[in-house]
C-alpha cells in the first residue's frame, strides 16, 4: 500500500474519522505507519476528551485500514496486542 494514499479512501475510515485523524496530523497512510496505530488512538483521544473515542471506531478500524479488512475482522491476538500498547481494556 503506497504510503501517500490518503486514509480517507481506506475501509473503516469514514470522514468524522478522517477529519479527527487530520487533525492530529495523520492524513496519509505513511502518516499512521510512522506515527503508529496505538499513538495515532491515543492522540485523537487526547485531542477530544470531551468525546468517548471507541476502540472499535479508531483503534481497531486504523489497524483495519491498514490490512484492508473491517475492523470486526481483525484476529483477537491483533486487537489484544493493539489494546495492550494503548494501555486500555477492551
Amino acid at each position: 500500500m503506497q504510503d501517500s494514499i490518503p486514509l480517507s479512501e481506506l475501509k473503516n475510515i469514514g470522514p468524522t474519522v478522517a477529519k479527527r485523524l487530520a487533525e492530529v496530523g495523520v492524513k496519509t497512510v505513511g502518516d499512521l505507519k510512522s506515527v503508529g496505530v496505538a499513538n495515532t488512538y491515543k492522540r485523537v483521544r487526547a485531542n477530544h476528551p470531551e468525546v468517548t473515542i471507541p476502540v472499535c471506531y479508531y483503534l481497531y478500524s486504523l489497524q483495519g485500514a491498514l490490512d484492508g479488512v473491517h475492523w470486526d475482522d481483525l484476529p483477537s491476538e491483533v486487537k489484544a496486542k493493539l489494546l495492550a500498547e494503548t494501555s486500555f481494556k477492551d
